[in-house]
């Protein structure tokens, strides 16, 4: 739990500095194009894998009046996500296993940089509902894992989501790539290093880093936009 924990504080320190705000930005824009900018509490979003609710509550800004339900493995995430997006719902689940959601309620589902269960994802999405999906590309903080603080991405990694996606009965949109350079310090490094899993296996943010200056790192992810089929039977 110390792990989650130490985590959630670099996720939360890095999102709240604006280092991913083109992240979130292209979120807001590609689910403003599918919901509307209008209020309609009848719009079920589920945010699987929610970390500190940053993306959800970006997207509550921008469309009020959004039912929003965030979901973590972790209690501590969830707790988090609450307490930033008043009025929302929150659940602990394990996203690998059946989800506790009832089949066809949620209109829009949001996966970033969290572990995918396509077959439960399809269920519980509407049929024509969207699934947005981040992954990060090969290029993504590049810097870092040539400087052996990340784990690699390897090459083609989000036609490889897609695929295994449309097998669940999702249809293949758009694939918008996001990349940018980023000023980062030693400070920042350690938190974009340590605020996801690479932080267990490569010594992430470690004091050892010898250059304290400021440096560039590329982030580079894509964001996949999926369409649950609406002639496919619902899954059991």
């Amino acid at each position: 739990m110390g792990d989650d924990r130490s985590m959630l504080d670099a996720r939360a320190a890095l999102l709240g500095s604006g280092a991913y705000r083109p992240i979130s930005d292209a979120l807001v824009d590609a689910a403003g194009r599918i919901l509307g900018s209008g209020v309609d509490p009848s719009l079920r979003v589920a945010d699987l894998g929610c970390g500190t609710g940053h993306y959800s509550a970006e997207l509550a800004r921008a469309i009020p009046g959004l039912r929003l339900l965030l979901a973590d493995r972790s209690p501590d995430a969830v707790r988090v996500s609450l307490r930033a997006i008043p009025g929302s719902t929150g659940v602990v689940v394990d996203i690998w296993r059946p989800l506790p959601l009832r089949s066809s309620t949620a209109d829009l589902v949001l996966n970033v940089f969290a572990p995918r269960n396509g077959p439960e994802f399809a269920r519980i999405l509407r049929p024509g509902g969207r699934l947005f999906v981040v992954v990060p590309t090969e290029r993504h903080l590049l810097e870092l894992r040539d400087a052996g603080l990340m784990l690699d991405v390897p090459p083609g990694k989000s036609e490889r989501v897609a695929a295994q996606l449309a097998a669940d009965g999702f249809v293949p949109g758009a694939i918008r790539r996001i990349e940018y350079e980023l000023t980062a310090d030693r400070a920042t490094r350690g938190l974009l290093a340590g605020m996801g899993p690479s932080a267990h296996h490569a010594g992430a943010g470690s004091a050892a880093e010898p250059d304290a200056s400021s440096t560039t790192v590329t982030v580079s992810v894509e964001l996949l936009e999926l369409e649950r089929s609406a002639t496919d039977a619902e899954p059991e």
